[in-house]
């Protein structure tokens, strides 16, 4: 699920640093460093963060932007900010480009 698109050269980002309520698409999931990450790379892969999926954050949590509240599809799904950081994303008009 390693994304080994240069991430400045392809304008990608965490989606932990997505604006709200931008449109991206995923575009790959960052390789695990440890195994509490591959035990969390593996659940968003399952909950369908995958290539070509649509995302957005819709809000963040407060106080501290915790956890942030994430639209796949239809589904809203609450991800803490390390989670979001392993989905890579990129703008929707940068992929169409």
């Amino acid at each position: 699920m390693k994304n080994d698109i240069p991430q400045a050269a392809a304008g990608v980002m965490g989606l932990h640093e997505l604006p709200r309520h931008q449109v991206a698409l995923v575009v790959g999931l960052q390789a695990a460093r440890d195994a509490t990450e591959q035990v969390a790379v593996l659940r968003l892969a399952e909950i369908g963060f995958v290539p070509g999926e649509e995302v957005r954050v819709v809000a963040h949590g407060f106080p501290g932007g915790e956890p942030l509240a994430v639209r796949i599809g239809q589904t809203t799904f609450a991800l803490r900010r390390n989670e979001a950081a392993l989905v890579q994303v990129a703008l929707q008009t940068e992929v169409a480009a």
